[in-house]
Order: structure tokens, then sequence, then C-alpha cells
């Protein structure tokens, strides 16, 4: 497989968001379906006044899920795979 039909397949990552305090209030899931090709799904979450935890589900090209991802790292969340399946 080249390169460019691995980056065009799609895919499906999920990870863990660590959100600080500063973006609790932002709506960055929202940004991301929008800014970038990807579809977001919520499979958990825990949101208080201090930290958020999001399980989320990324569908999309591994290209555009790669951005997306890069995009929430640059705005200051942490992002983490999930390596066992424990949202299903």
């Amino acid at each position: 497989m080249t390169r460019e039909t691995n980056i065009a397949r799609k895919v499906r990552e999920r990870v863990y968001l660590t959100y600080p305090t500063r973006l609790i209030k932002e709506p960055l899931i929202y940004q991301v379906g929008h800014k970038f090709k990807v579809v977001t799904n919520i499979r958990g979450a825990n949101i208080n006044d201090t930290i958020g935890l999001v399980a989320l589900e990324l569908d999309g090209t591994q290209a555009e899920v790669d951005r997306a991802i890069a995009w929430l790292r640059d705005k200051g969340v942490n992002v983490e795979p999930i390596e066992k399946n424990v949202i299903e």
C-alpha cells in the first residue's frame, strides 16, 4: 500500500482528552467537527469546574484525524490514545 493510499484510508481513533481549566467552556469538539473532515462521537465524559475528561472517537481519513488531534494539542488539550476498548 502506498503512503498516499494509506493516508486516504478511513480510520477510527479512540482518544482520551484532558482539558485544562481554561478550556473547560470552549466548544473544542464542536470546532473539530467543523474545521476538519472528521466525525466525532463522545463515548464518555466527566466535566467539572477544574478539569474535563472526555473519551472521544474520531472517524475520518488518517490525515484528517491526525490534523484534528494536532489542533487539539495546539489548543492545550492533552490527547492520549485509548489502549484498550474500555468504552464499548
